[in-house]
Protein backbone atom coordinates (compact mmCIF):
# COMPACT_ATOMS: atom_id res chain seq x y z
CA UNK A 1 0.00 0.00 0.00
CA UNK A 2 2.78 2.46 0.93
CA UNK A 3 4.71 1.58 -2.23
CA UNK A 4 1.62 2.23 -4.37
CA UNK A 5 1.05 5.59 -2.68
CA UNK A 6 4.70 6.58 -3.24
CA UNK A 7 4.43 5.61 -6.92
CA UNK A 8 1.22 7.64 -7.31
CA UNK A 9 2.91 10.66 -5.71
CA UNK A 10 5.92 10.39 -8.04
CA UNK A 11 3.58 10.19 -11.01
CA UNK A 12 1.65 13.24 -9.80
CA UNK A 13 4.90 15.17 -9.26
CA UNK A 14 6.23 14.34 -12.73
CA UNK A 15 2.90 15.15 -14.35
CA UNK A 16 2.87 18.52 -12.60
CA UNK A 17 6.33 19.29 -14.00
CA UNK A 18 5.35 18.21 -17.50
CA UNK A 19 2.25 20.38 -17.32
CA UNK A 20 4.07 23.41 -15.93
CA UNK A 21 7.88 23.15 -16.07
CA UNK A 22 8.25 26.18 -13.78
CA UNK A 23 6.48 26.00 -10.40
CA UNK A 24 6.62 28.56 -7.60
CA UNK A 25 5.79 27.98 -3.93
CA UNK A 26 3.21 30.79 -3.78
CA UNK A 27 0.89 29.12 -6.29
CA UNK A 28 2.00 25.47 -6.10
CA UNK A 29 3.23 24.97 -2.55
CA UNK A 30 1.85 21.45 -2.01
CA UNK A 31 3.09 20.26 -5.39
CA UNK A 32 6.53 21.71 -4.69
CA UNK A 33 6.73 19.81 -1.40
CA UNK A 34 5.81 16.59 -3.24
CA UNK A 35 8.47 17.22 -5.91
CA UNK A 36 11.17 17.82 -3.31
CA UNK A 37 10.16 14.66 -1.45
CA UNK A 38 10.81 12.60 -4.58
CA UNK A 39 13.50 14.81 -6.06
CA UNK A 40 16.23 12.16 -6.32
CA UNK A 41 14.01 9.63 -8.12
CA UNK A 42 12.58 12.29 -10.44
CA UNK A 43 16.02 13.65 -11.31
CA UNK A 44 17.38 10.17 -12.02
CA UNK A 45 14.47 9.22 -14.27
CA UNK A 46 14.48 12.49 -16.20
CA UNK A 47 18.24 12.45 -16.68
CA UNK A 48 18.30 8.82 -17.80
CA UNK A 49 15.21 8.82 -20.03
CA UNK A 50 15.07 12.38 -21.41
CA UNK A 51 18.32 14.19 -20.66
CA UNK A 52 16.31 17.02 -19.05
CA UNK A 53 17.61 18.64 -15.87
CA UNK A 54 15.45 19.21 -12.80
CA UNK A 55 16.25 21.80 -10.13
CA UNK A 56 14.15 22.43 -7.04
CA UNK A 57 14.46 24.34 -3.77
CA UNK A 58 12.06 25.68 -1.16
CA UNK A 59 10.78 28.39 -3.52
CA UNK A 60 10.76 26.95 -7.03
CA UNK A 61 10.94 23.80 -9.12
CA UNK A 62 12.23 24.03 -12.67
CA UNK A 63 12.24 21.31 -15.32
CA UNK A 64 14.67 22.42 -18.02
CA UNK A 65 12.87 21.00 -21.02
CA UNK A 66 14.25 21.33 -24.53
CA UNK A 67 11.96 21.38 -27.52
CA UNK A 68 12.43 18.64 -30.15
CA UNK A 69 11.74 21.19 -32.91
CA UNK A 70 12.93 24.77 -32.25
CA UNK A 71 10.99 25.93 -35.31
CA UNK A 72 7.62 24.67 -34.06
CA UNK A 73 5.35 27.71 -33.63
CA UNK A 74 2.14 25.81 -32.86
CA UNK A 75 2.21 26.36 -29.08
CA UNK A 76 2.81 30.10 -28.60
CA UNK A 77 2.60 32.12 -25.42
CA UNK A 78 -0.91 33.50 -25.09
CA UNK A 79 -2.59 36.53 -23.60
CA UNK A 80 -5.51 36.72 -21.18
CA UNK A 81 -8.09 36.05 -23.93
CA UNK A 82 -6.14 33.23 -25.52
CA UNK A 83 -4.65 35.35 -28.30
CA UNK A 84 -1.16 34.20 -29.41
CA UNK A 85 1.80 36.44 -28.75
CA UNK A 86 2.92 38.52 -31.70
CA UNK A 87 6.50 39.23 -32.70
CA UNK A 88 6.20 42.59 -30.93
CA UNK A 89 5.17 40.90 -27.69
CA UNK A 90 8.01 38.40 -27.84
CA UNK A 91 10.57 41.15 -28.38
CA UNK A 92 9.00 43.16 -25.55
CA UNK A 93 9.23 40.07 -23.33
CA UNK A 94 12.95 39.68 -24.06
CA UNK A 95 13.54 43.36 -23.34
CA UNK A 96 11.57 43.09 -20.10
CA UNK A 97 13.66 40.13 -18.94
CA UNK A 98 16.83 42.02 -19.74
CA UNK A 99 15.62 45.03 -17.75
CA UNK A 100 14.50 42.89 -14.80
CA UNK A 101 17.90 41.17 -14.61
CA UNK A 102 19.34 44.57 -13.64
CA UNK A 103 16.38 45.84 -11.61
CA UNK A 104 16.11 46.33 -7.86
CA UNK A 105 14.15 43.97 -5.63
CA UNK A 106 11.02 46.00 -6.39
CA UNK A 107 9.95 47.84 -9.52
CA UNK A 108 6.88 49.56 -10.92
CA UNK A 109 5.14 49.07 -14.22
CA UNK A 110 5.91 52.65 -15.19
CA UNK A 111 9.60 52.22 -14.41
CA UNK A 112 9.69 48.93 -16.31
CA UNK A 113 8.06 50.63 -19.31
CA UNK A 114 10.63 53.45 -19.31
CA UNK A 115 13.55 51.02 -19.11
CA UNK A 116 12.12 48.89 -21.93
CA UNK A 117 11.73 51.96 -24.13
CA UNK A 118 15.35 52.87 -23.47
CA UNK A 119 16.52 49.35 -24.34
CA UNK A 120 14.34 49.32 -27.47
CA UNK A 121 16.22 52.35 -28.85
CA UNK A 122 18.87 50.04 -30.22
CA UNK A 123 20.25 50.41 -33.77
CA UNK A 124 20.17 46.64 -34.31
CA UNK A 125 16.48 46.46 -33.37
CA UNK A 126 15.78 49.42 -35.62
CA UNK A 127 17.64 47.72 -38.48
CA UNK A 128 15.51 44.62 -37.93
CA UNK A 129 12.38 46.74 -38.34
CA UNK A 130 11.33 46.76 -34.68
CA UNK A 131 10.19 49.97 -33.04
CA UNK A 132 8.41 50.34 -29.73
CA UNK A 133 6.22 53.13 -28.41
CA UNK A 134 3.92 53.05 -25.39
CA UNK A 135 1.92 56.15 -26.28
CA UNK A 136 -1.42 54.43 -26.94
CA UNK A 137 -3.59 51.75 -25.37
CA UNK A 138 -2.79 49.09 -27.99
CA UNK A 139 0.97 49.32 -27.43
CA UNK A 140 0.53 49.42 -23.65
CA UNK A 141 -1.65 46.30 -23.96
CA UNK A 142 1.37 44.42 -25.34
CA UNK A 143 3.42 45.42 -22.29
CA UNK A 144 0.61 44.42 -19.94
CA UNK A 145 0.31 41.02 -21.66
CA UNK A 146 4.04 40.49 -21.11
CA UNK A 147 3.80 41.51 -17.45
CA UNK A 148 0.87 39.16 -16.87
CA UNK A 149 2.86 36.32 -18.40
CA UNK A 150 5.72 37.09 -16.02
CA UNK A 151 3.24 37.14 -13.14
CA UNK A 152 1.95 33.70 -14.15
CA UNK A 153 5.52 32.38 -14.22
CA UNK A 154 6.25 33.86 -10.80
CA UNK A 155 9.02 36.15 -12.06
CA UNK A 156 6.98 39.09 -10.75
CA UNK A 157 4.69 39.23 -7.73
CA UNK A 158 2.11 42.02 -7.59
CA UNK A 159 2.35 44.13 -4.42
CA UNK A 160 -0.08 46.98 -5.13
CA UNK A 161 -2.09 48.31 -8.04
CA UNK A 162 -3.69 46.74 -11.11
CA UNK A 163 -2.68 46.47 -14.76
CA UNK A 164 -6.16 47.43 -15.97
CA UNK A 165 -5.85 50.76 -14.16
CA UNK A 166 -2.51 51.31 -15.93
CA UNK A 167 -4.17 50.68 -19.28
CA UNK A 168 -7.08 53.00 -18.57
CA UNK A 169 -5.47 55.94 -16.84
CA UNK A 170 -1.77 55.34 -16.44
CA UNK A 171 -1.99 54.37 -12.75
CA UNK A 172 1.14 52.58 -11.61
CA UNK A 173 1.61 49.04 -10.28
CA UNK A 174 4.23 47.85 -7.80
CA UNK A 175 5.92 44.44 -8.11
CA UNK A 176 8.46 42.31 -6.29
CA UNK A 177 11.12 40.95 -8.65
CA UNK A 178 11.87 37.30 -7.89
CA UNK A 179 15.41 36.82 -9.10
CA UNK A 180 15.53 33.14 -8.17
CA UNK A 181 12.74 32.46 -10.66
CA UNK A 182 14.14 34.85 -13.27
CA UNK A 183 17.45 33.00 -13.22
CA UNK A 184 15.79 29.68 -14.16
CA UNK A 185 14.06 30.79 -17.36
CA UNK A 186 16.79 29.93 -19.87
CA UNK A 187 16.72 26.21 -20.62
CA UNK A 188 19.69 25.72 -22.95
CA UNK A 189 23.05 24.31 -21.92
CA UNK A 190 24.79 27.30 -23.52
CA UNK A 191 24.39 30.96 -22.71
CA UNK A 192 23.14 33.10 -25.61
CA UNK A 193 26.20 35.36 -25.23
CA UNK A 194 28.48 32.44 -26.22
CA UNK A 195 26.82 31.97 -29.61
CA UNK A 196 28.99 33.13 -32.50
CA UNK A 197 26.76 32.42 -35.51
CA UNK A 198 25.33 35.42 -37.36
CA UNK A 199 21.92 34.50 -38.84
CA UNK A 200 18.88 33.69 -36.71
CA UNK A 201 18.50 30.09 -37.90
CA UNK A 202 22.21 29.41 -37.41
CA UNK A 203 22.17 31.01 -33.96
CA UNK A 204 19.15 28.94 -32.94
CA UNK A 205 20.78 25.74 -34.21
CA UNK A 206 23.98 26.50 -32.30
CA UNK A 207 22.05 27.36 -29.14
CA UNK A 208 20.08 24.07 -29.17
CA UNK A 209 22.80 21.75 -30.51
CA UNK A 210 23.53 18.62 -28.47
CA UNK A 211 26.91 16.87 -28.10
CA UNK A 212 27.64 14.23 -30.75
CA UNK A 213 27.81 10.71 -29.31
CA UNK A 214 31.01 8.82 -30.16
CA UNK A 215 30.04 5.19 -29.49
CA UNK A 216 27.09 3.00 -30.49
CA UNK A 217 25.89 2.75 -26.89
CA UNK A 218 25.99 6.51 -26.43
CA UNK A 219 24.26 7.06 -29.77
CA UNK A 220 21.48 4.66 -28.82
CA UNK A 221 21.09 6.34 -25.42
CA UNK A 222 20.88 9.78 -27.08
CA UNK A 223 18.34 8.43 -29.58
CA UNK A 224 16.22 6.96 -26.79
CA UNK A 225 16.20 10.28 -24.97
CA UNK A 226 15.20 12.20 -28.11
CA UNK A 227 12.35 9.79 -28.83
CA UNK A 228 11.16 9.83 -25.21
CA UNK A 229 11.13 13.65 -25.23
CA UNK A 230 9.02 13.65 -28.35
CA UNK A 231 6.59 11.10 -26.96
CA UNK A 232 6.21 13.23 -23.83
CA UNK A 233 5.93 16.54 -25.69
CA UNK A 234 4.22 15.84 -29.02
CA UNK A 235 0.55 14.80 -29.25
CA UNK A 236 1.54 12.20 -31.88
CA UNK A 237 4.90 10.88 -33.05
CA UNK A 238 4.67 9.72 -36.67
CA UNK A 239 7.17 7.21 -38.04
CA UNK A 240 7.51 9.11 -41.33
CA UNK A 241 8.98 12.09 -39.42
CA UNK A 242 11.94 10.02 -38.19
CA UNK A 243 15.16 9.22 -39.97
CA UNK A 244 15.99 5.59 -40.76
CA UNK A 245 17.99 4.99 -37.58
CA UNK A 246 15.36 6.52 -35.32
CA UNK A 247 12.57 4.60 -37.02
CA UNK A 248 14.40 1.30 -36.70
CA UNK A 249 15.27 1.94 -33.05
CA UNK A 250 11.72 2.99 -32.11
CA UNK A 251 10.21 0.00 -33.94
CA UNK A 252 12.36 -2.40 -31.95
CA UNK A 253 12.18 -0.59 -28.61
CA UNK A 254 8.73 0.99 -28.64
CA UNK A 255 7.21 -1.31 -26.05
CA UNK A 256 10.06 -0.82 -23.60
CA UNK A 257 10.10 2.98 -24.12
CA UNK A 258 6.34 3.42 -23.83
CA UNK A 259 6.19 1.13 -20.79
CA UNK A 260 8.76 3.26 -18.95
CA UNK A 261 6.83 6.43 -19.81
CA UNK A 262 3.54 4.86 -18.74
CA UNK A 263 4.99 3.68 -15.41
CA UNK A 264 6.45 7.11 -14.66
CA UNK A 265 3.55 9.32 -15.80
CA UNK A 266 0.34 7.31 -16.04
CA UNK A 267 0.08 8.07 -19.77
CA UNK A 268 -1.40 5.29 -21.90
CA UNK A 269 0.40 4.29 -25.13
CA UNK A 270 -1.65 4.06 -28.30
CA UNK A 271 0.43 2.35 -31.00
CA UNK A 272 -0.70 2.38 -34.61
CA UNK A 273 0.84 1.55 -37.96
CA UNK A 274 1.60 5.25 -38.57
CA UNK A 275 3.00 6.18 -35.18
CA UNK A 276 2.56 6.40 -31.41
CA UNK A 277 0.58 8.68 -29.11
CA UNK A 278 0.88 8.77 -25.32
CA UNK A 279 -2.70 9.45 -24.29
CA UNK A 280 -3.56 11.22 -21.05
CA UNK A 281 -6.75 9.68 -19.61
CA UNK A 282 -7.12 12.67 -17.25
CA UNK A 283 -6.77 15.27 -20.06
CA UNK A 284 -4.36 17.40 -18.00
CA UNK A 285 -1.08 17.46 -19.90
CA UNK A 286 -2.09 19.59 -22.85
CA UNK A 287 -2.53 23.25 -23.69
CA UNK A 288 -4.82 22.47 -26.65
CA UNK A 289 -7.88 20.33 -25.93
CA UNK A 290 -9.91 18.36 -28.42
CA UNK A 291 -12.89 18.30 -28.28
CA UNK A 292 -13.61 21.54 -26.49
CA UNK A 293 -16.74 23.47 -25.58
CA UNK A 294 -18.10 26.73 -27.02
CA UNK A 295 -18.10 27.96 -30.59
CA UNK A 296 -14.44 27.50 -31.51
CA UNK A 297 -14.36 24.04 -29.98
CA UNK A 298 -17.47 22.94 -31.87
CA UNK A 299 -16.17 24.38 -35.16
CA UNK A 300 -12.84 22.57 -34.68
CA UNK A 301 -14.61 19.27 -34.06
CA UNK A 302 -16.81 19.69 -37.15
CA UNK A 303 -13.80 20.59 -39.30
CA UNK A 304 -11.92 17.54 -37.97
CA UNK A 305 -14.87 15.28 -38.82
CA UNK A 306 -15.06 16.85 -42.27
CA UNK A 307 -11.34 16.35 -42.95
CA UNK A 308 -11.15 12.85 -41.50
CA UNK A 309 -12.67 11.27 -44.62
CA UNK A 310 -10.71 13.32 -47.19
CA UNK A 311 -7.23 13.20 -48.64
CA UNK A 312 -7.01 17.00 -48.84
CA UNK A 313 -9.14 20.12 -48.74
CA UNK A 314 -8.63 23.79 -49.60
CA UNK A 315 -9.25 26.68 -47.25
CA UNK A 316 -11.91 27.94 -49.64
CA UNK A 317 -13.78 24.65 -49.38
CA UNK A 318 -13.53 24.78 -45.59
CA UNK A 319 -14.87 28.34 -45.60
CA UNK A 320 -17.93 27.13 -47.46
CA UNK A 321 -18.35 24.17 -45.10
CA UNK A 322 -18.17 26.42 -42.01
CA UNK A 323 -20.60 28.95 -43.51
CA UNK A 324 -23.18 26.17 -43.84
CA UNK A 325 -22.42 24.91 -40.33
CA UNK A 326 -22.81 28.44 -38.93
CA UNK A 327 -26.25 28.79 -40.49
CA UNK A 328 -27.24 25.44 -39.01
CA UNK A 329 -25.85 26.07 -35.50
CA UNK A 330 -26.20 29.86 -35.18
CA UNK A 331 -28.63 29.57 -32.27
CA UNK A 332 -25.91 27.78 -30.26
CA UNK A 333 -22.80 29.64 -31.44
CA UNK A 334 -21.68 33.12 -30.48
CA UNK A 335 -23.12 36.17 -32.20
CA UNK A 336 -21.78 37.24 -35.57
CA UNK A 337 -20.82 33.80 -36.91
CA UNK A 338 -23.11 34.18 -39.93
CA UNK A 339 -21.80 37.60 -40.92
CA UNK A 340 -19.82 37.78 -44.20
CA UNK A 341 -16.18 36.86 -43.63
CA UNK A 342 -16.71 35.40 -40.14
CA UNK A 343 -15.97 31.93 -41.45
CA UNK A 344 -12.34 32.87 -42.24
CA UNK A 345 -11.53 33.51 -38.57
CA UNK A 346 -13.38 30.38 -37.45
CA UNK A 347 -11.50 28.21 -39.95
CA UNK A 348 -8.15 29.79 -39.07
CA UNK A 349 -8.69 29.06 -35.35
CA UNK A 350 -9.72 25.47 -36.08
CA UNK A 351 -6.71 24.85 -38.34
CA UNK A 352 -4.33 26.29 -35.73
CA UNK A 353 -5.67 23.86 -33.13
CA UNK A 354 -5.60 20.85 -35.44
CA UNK A 355 -2.06 21.68 -36.53
CA UNK A 356 -0.90 22.00 -32.92
CA UNK A 357 -2.41 18.57 -32.22
CA UNK A 358 -0.58 17.20 -35.28
CA UNK A 359 -3.85 16.10 -36.84
CA UNK A 360 -3.31 18.05 -40.07
CA UNK A 361 -0.63 19.69 -42.15
CA UNK A 362 -1.20 23.00 -43.92
CA UNK A 363 0.64 23.80 -47.14
CA UNK A 364 -0.42 27.24 -48.31
CA UNK A 365 -4.10 26.98 -49.21
CA UNK A 366 -4.19 23.19 -49.02
CA UNK A 367 -5.00 21.28 -45.83
CA UNK A 368 -3.90 17.64 -45.63
CA UNK A 369 -5.26 15.39 -42.88
CA UNK A 370 -2.74 13.30 -40.96
CA UNK A 371 -3.46 9.71 -39.89
CA UNK A 372 -4.42 10.44 -36.26
CA UNK A 373 -7.40 12.53 -37.38
CA UNK A 374 -9.14 9.29 -38.37
CA UNK A 375 -10.31 8.92 -34.78
CA UNK A 376 -12.75 11.78 -35.46
CA UNK A 377 -14.34 10.15 -38.52
CA UNK A 378 -18.03 9.36 -38.22
CA UNK A 379 -19.37 6.28 -39.96
CA UNK A 380 -22.83 6.10 -41.42
CA UNK A 381 -25.26 4.68 -38.85
CA UNK A 382 -26.22 1.05 -39.30
CA UNK A 383 -29.86 0.34 -38.56
CA UNK A 384 -30.67 -3.24 -37.82
CA UNK A 385 -34.18 -4.53 -38.12
CA UNK A 386 -35.51 -6.42 -35.14
CA UNK A 387 -37.86 -9.31 -35.62
CA UNK A 388 -40.95 -9.43 -33.54
CA UNK A 389 -41.52 -12.56 -31.58
CA UNK A 390 -44.66 -14.42 -32.64
CA UNK A 391 -47.60 -13.91 -30.34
Amino acid sequence: MIEAEERAQRQAALRALLRRPLLAAEADGETLVMIRRHLTELRDWLSRETGWRLAADSGTARLFKTTPDPGDATHPARGRNGEPFTRRRYVTLCLALSVLSRADAQTTLGSLADEILTSAADPELDAAGFTLALDNRASRSDLVAVVRLLLSWGVLARVAGDEDAYLSGGADVLYDVRRTVLGTLLTGDRGPSTITAAGFEDRLAELTAEPVAETDDLRNAAMRRRLTRRLLDDPVLYYDELDDDERAYLTSQRRAITRRIADATGLVPEMRAEGIAMVDPDDELTDVRMPEQRTDGHVTLLVAEHLATRESCTRKELHGFVRKAAAEHKSYWRKGVTEPGAEAELVATALDKLTALRLIGVEGEVVRPRPAIARFAIDEPVIKETRRKPA
